[in-house]
């Protein structure tokens, strides 16, 4: 199974990898695991100044440091996985790398609002349920 794990590097994302790590019986070294994580994009103004080097250089280091401490994990767990990091919204970005990919689950953490934090913060979790095709696994 092609598996899409999206990570935030927050105590949600430590959450989800814990719940991998303890249903070691559903997810182990049988499956295709990708990692992701979402950079936000520089202002376009502030993008406009900056050079094209320097500015892929800024993504990559915000990307790595997400998915340096998730990689460890993965080696720990005895599991590879492929690491990438895009540039863009999180929900536009999971759900648009989960159909690309033709991935067959996405797991993730998700801060577990209500449905009034979610009207007023909205929520990456939610646009993905609602955007994505793939089934996903949330972990509170």
């Amino acid at each position: 199974m092609k598996i899409l794990v999206a990570a935030d590097g927050s105590t949600y994302t430590k959450r989800m990898l814990g719940y991998l790590a303890a249903h070691d019986e559903l997810f182990g070294g049988a499956h295709d695991y990708t990692v992701l994580t979402a950079v936000p994009a520089v202002p376009p103004r502030a993008a406009a100044v900056i050079d094209k080097a320097t500015l892929a250089e800024y993504y990559a280091d915000e990307g790595e440091k997400v998915l340096k401490p998730v990689r460890t994990f993965f080696e720990k767990q005895g599991l590879k996985a492929k690491t990438q990091h895009k540039v863009g919204h999180p929900g536009e970005v999971i759900a648009k790398a989960a159909s690309a990919g033709k991935f067959d689950l996405v797991v993730m953490g998700s801060h577990g609002h209500g449905t009034l934090g979610n009207l007023v913060m909205g929520s990456v979790a939610t646009y993905v349920i609602a955007h994505c095709k793939t089934p996903v696994l949330l972990v509170r």
